[in-house]
């Protein structure tokens, strides 16, 4: 009963964190636009947050062999709540950029704590159960946070006092729960190239990944206003692309395990270029086809990170598959960091149209990339079992391994 209490903590914790966390990216948006920021200002912002959580990713976990799981999850959380209700007293997009570093730290810093405690706690017979409740909660907040959008006012201290309100509560869960800390884990090393090299497309459709997540979570808001959609439409359009990404994982998981996963890959890409050209062409078509995009969007541009991860595993042994999808979402974070201020850019100088041009370009080169390397090299003769990778921290590789372990065995049996 203990260990239930202490993971409902965890996921109430997670949960206000990822309320208040994903809420702060599209009302920045909104809240700049009104300030008079550029869009290009406002992408940086973006980018600024992807920097925070590549840093807190690294240093989370040497920062929990110092001070243990508690104080490591309070300092990450503080720096989110700092970060959020410093907003209105510095107006100027240069402090609100070194803000988001505090936000960006606080997502990947909090989210270490919690897999380091997950991975600590989770025996084979809890595994999958735990995981599935897990995705399903970062899933759904992450959803609600962009709902959010509808009813907090831009440029409003309220708006952000809610937030930093949020983020504070978030330590409260864990705070005062009776389950003894978890055993530090090991940082796991990361090695980008050596991981590029046990599969290059792998690690491409991961940097893709990271550049349409990162374009659409932190520019989507002023696309959204370029072509007019009122606040509240903009949290549904914000929306409609994860559960079009949650809808989309089981389908493709149940295709991935069956098929060659370079062709599931190579069909994904071309479904993305499809839609976001075909959203380009539209432009300004009414709220009804841009959700409809938005949600096929979704469902293409979504599962490609799991995709592409487990292609890479695939290829890997037993003792490297940790650092594997450590360097995994390193490389995530790449494209991710440069994303938001290249698409934002793009809108300043041609407009709305180039926000899904560029997502569908970069798509495009890895359906060609795609396509050389399936006449390069066979696939892999063993394949890992699909699993939906969220893009939380480095700790994610050693939850994804247990599992893909304790599914490998019950497939067996």
């Amino acid at each position: 009963m203990r260990l239930l209490i202490s993971f409902a903590a965890l996921f109430l914790s997670i949960s206000l964190l990822q309320l208040s966390s994903g809420a702060i990216g599209p009302l920045d948006a909104l809240s700049g636009l009104v300030y008079g920021f550029t869009n290009t200002e406002i992408g940086l912002m973006g980018s600024a947050h992807f920097l925070g959580f590549f840093i807190g990713c690294w240093w989370a976990p040497r920062l929990l062999g110092s001070v243990g799981h508690a104080r490591t999850f309070a300092a990450f959380a503080a720096c989110g709540a700092i970060g959020a209700i410093a907003h209105p007293m510095f107006p100027q997009p240069e402090i609100w950029s070194a803000l988001r570093v505090l936000t960006g730290l606080c997502v990947a810093g909090c989210y270490t704590v919690v897999e380091a405690w997950f991975q600590a706690k989770l025996t084979n017979r809890n595994r999958g159960r735990i995981m599935g409740i897990y995705r399903v909660v970062d899933i759904v907040s992450s959803s609600g946070a962009q709902l959010m959008i509808g009813f907090l006012d831009p440029a409003s201290y309220v708006s952000y006092n809610i937030l930093a309100v949020m983020c504070c509560a978030c330590l409260l869960p864990l705070a005062l729960t009776t389950s003894e800390q978890p055993v530090t884990p090991a940082a796991p090393r990361l090695r980008p190239i050596a991981t590029a090299l046990v599969s290059p497309l792998g690690t491409a459709g991961v940097l893709v990944a990271g550049l349409t997540s990162s374009s659409f979570r932190m520019v989507g808001p002023v696309y959204a206003q370029e072509i007019s959609l009122t606040a509240s439409q903009t949290g549904y359009f914000l929306a409609t692309v994860l559960l079009g990404g949650a809808l989309a994982q089981y389908p493709v998981g149940w295709l991935a395990d069956r098929y060659d996963r370079r062709l599931i890959l190579l069909g994904l890409s071309l479904a993305s270029v499809v839609i976001c050209f075909f959203m380009a062409l539209m432009g300004k078509s009414g709220f009804l086809v841009t959700i409809t995009g938005a949600v096929l969007f979704g469902m293409a541009t979504w599962p490609i990170f799991s995709v592409s991860a487990a292609h890479t595993n695939d290829f890997a042994d037993s003792e490297s598959s940790v650092e594997i999808n450590a360097s995994l979402i390193f490389i995530y974070g790449i494209g991710a960091i440069f994303s938001p201020l290249v698409t934002s850019s793009l809108i300043d100088w041609f407009g709305p149209s180039s926000f899904y041009t560029f997502i569908g370009v970069a798509h495009l080169v890895l359906v060609g990339y795609s396509l050389n390397r399936m006449r390069t090299r066979p696939t892999a003769t063993e394949r890992t079992r699909y699993t939906y990778v969220p893009r939380t921290s480095f700790q994610i590789g050693k939850l994804l391994r247990r599992e893909q372990r304790r599914n490998g065995s019950a497939d067996l049996e």
